[in-house]
């Protein structure tokens, strides 16, 4: 079966597979599953319920939610309707709600919960495209229907000729599958409109490359939805090869979901990767030295045997006995707590440190980098099981064009371009040239084999008065490899040096000044001992030997709580909005560009 929409990719997985646990979830301290017929009975439902409530093909429905199964139930029931979807982050307040609400004119908007619920209710008066509220949770709330009332109303309506299925054939690939809103931290969202082409010919690309992927593996779902990486990855290519989707309770609790379920396949930010390396580090600073020499042996078998991989070489026989035994010894223990059955971590959303990497395929856990936008839905370029390089963000895939612009900027062209900004034509002429290219804002390089390298964000780049030109990420994430740091976030654009702004890890920084004697009454009072400042100075020299003179911090702020979501200063994939923390925290950073500042040089 040829697959040219979202409507066709849902019918050739519950059709193509029926599986006893197409989706699973755990509610009440149980997992539950859902099979392939339920789910192509739910969706069937739903979709006729939307219908019989209004909803048009052309329309657009509007889903609040965190990750749930009935996020994909509310977005393959619309899709399958011929409407298009527009997700909405759960942590969104009611005014960024009622924003994307009337922008993308949504007939019916789905909430998860009452909380949810009530931040659309509130602005209800002011959505006049707004018809119907549809709570997924089970319960009665005035102004919403359930979910199982409106499926109970397109239940009857399924006839032996299938009217979702004829509706499914009359979609064209050009169509809006979907509105993605920008979570800039300026002005108002824009909505990224992706077709159903721009997001199959995604999930087919993609699925060359990841040929190990199948319908027998466990994929452990846990970014958002409403982010591009997870639809596309984490949903609609587990849909096309047939994988069980098991949602997480909670990125809280990933790293308790992931001994639970098992899972083969993971797709995130960062951030994880960072937790699961800085927890290994310091579980290890404190074993015993003759385990930390086991430790530190295993690691440098491993690192030989991945070089050998990244070098396409085959490593000798001493090599492969000696890695058998650090196996044994140390990484068995390291691949159990991912649950001892994984077979690749896909990242994205953020630059990945080089040494993270490195760690995990000395490890045995094969991370691959990829990279992409919302608006190139998402996937640009991806590194490949048997040709991988750290460092790089892979390979374009098939049917994707890349270049470097004369200033550096990486364009792109192909079919995973969007259609354009929602109502926002001058923005689209922007972003797309006359010649279809769409410019990324990124900056890299393409090496000789072609493996795509990110050095930042062409907007992120800092100029120092002297005009020196330093690109602050690569630096980030080489000192957040640091199990004192969690966050660091460079400044100093049109000032006369880089400084820092650091976020510890607030334990181990604790356990250093036990070590140390420094007393302290909370973590405000810590943050600003010098000696701690100085403690933080000294790390990242140490971290930054190799840098040029102008790139290295020469001064550091040491912050008294971690960034969060909550509080606007992470995106919902755990990315540092650096406007947002610039903004916040103004009077600290122009402190680091007076005079006698601890840590200064």
């Amino acid at each position: 079966m040829q697959i040219h929409t979202l409507g066709e990719l849902f019918y050739h997985s519950v059709d193509g597979f029926k599986k006893p646990e197409h989706l699973r979830y755990k509610r009440d301290g149980a997992w539950h599953s859902i099979s392939s017929e339920e789910l192509r009975q739910a969706v069937e439902e739903l979709s006729m319920g939307l219908r019989s409530l209004g909803l048009d093909a052309g329309d657009t429905v509007a889903i609040l939610s965190e990750n749930r199964p009935e996020w994909a139930l509310a977005d393959l029931a619309a899709l399958c309707a011929g409407a298009a979807s527009a997700p909405i982050y759960a942590t969104l307040t009611p005014a960024q709600v009622l924003y994307i609400l009337n922008d993308s004119r949504s007939k019916v908007a789905f909430a998860s919960s009452e909380t949810q619920a009530k931040k659309i209710l509130a602005v209800r008066a002011q959505a006049p495209h707004l018809r119907h509220v549809v709570l997924m949770d089970e319960g009665t709330l005035e102004g919403t229907l359930g979910l199982a009332e409106v499926r109970d109303k397109g239940r009857p309506l399924l006839e032996k000729e299938n009217p979702v299925r004829k509706r499914v054939s009359e979609a064209k690939p050009e169509d809006l599958a979907t509105l993605i809103y920008t979570s800039g931290t300026t002005g108002d969202p824009k909505g990224v409109m992706l077709t159903h082409s721009n997001l199959v010919s995604n999930v087919l690309a993609a699925r060359q490359v990841f040929a190990v992927m199948g319908s027998d593996d466990v994929c452990l779902s846990f970014l958002p939805l409403c982010h591009v990486f997870e639809r596309m990855a984490g949903y609609y290519l587990m849909l096309y090869v047939g994988a069980t989707i098991t949602y997480a309770e909670s990125v809280e609790k990933v790293p308790e979901n992931m001994l639970e379920v098992r899972p083969h396949l993971m797709f995130s930010v960062p951030r994880l990767y960072e937790k699961i390396y800085a927890r290994i580090n310091e579980k290890v600073a404190n074993d015993p030295p003759a385990r930390q020499r086991i430790f530190r042996w295993a690691l440098g078998v491993g690192r030989q045997a991945f070089k050998h991989r990244t070098d396409r070489t085959q490593p000798g026989l001493g090599l492969r006995l000696k890695l058998a035994l650090a196996d044994a010894l140390v990484f068995s223990k390291i691949k159990a707590r991912t649950g001892g059955r994984l077979k690749l971590f896909v990242s994205g959303g953020a630059p990945l440190a080089r040494e993270i990497a490195e760690f995990f395929g000395a490890a045995g856990l094969t991370i691959l980098e990829g990279y992409g936008l919302t608006e190139t839905s998402p996937v640009i370029a991806v590194n490949r099981m048997d040709w991988l390089k750290p460092g790089s963000v892979g390979l374009p895939l098939e049917g994707v064009e890349v270049k470097i612009a004369a200033d550096g900027e990486i364009l792109t062209r192909g079919p995973h371009i969007m259609k354009g900004y929602f109502n926002k034509p001058e923005a689209t002429a922007e972003a797309i040239d006359t010649d279809g290219w769409f410019h990324t804002g990124d900056v890299g390089v393409l090496d000789p084999d072609g493996f795509l390298i990110i050095t930042d964000r062409k907007k992120d780049i800092l100029v120092t008065s002297g005009g020196k030109n330093i690109a602050p990420q690569p630096i980030e994430n080489r000192l957040k490899t640091n199990r004192y740091m969690t966050e660091v976030v460079m400044v100093g654009n049109k000032r006369n040096y880089p400084a820092a702004l650091v976020v510890p890890n607030f334990e181990m920084l604790e356990k250093w000044a036990k070590e140390k004697g420094v007393a302290y009454s909370g973590r405000e009072d810590l943050v600003g001992k010098p000696e701690v400042t100085l403690h933080y100075k000294a790390l990242i020299d140490e971290l930054s030997a190799e840098l040029a003179q102008f790139e290295r911090i020469k001064r550091v702020a040491v912050l008294p709580r971690e960034f969060s979501i909550e509080t606007g200063e992470l995106t919902p994939t755990l990315k540092v909005k650096r406007r947002v923390i610039e903004e916040k925290y103004k009077s600290q950073i122009d402190r680091l560009y007076g005079s006698g500042v601890a840590g200064a040089e």
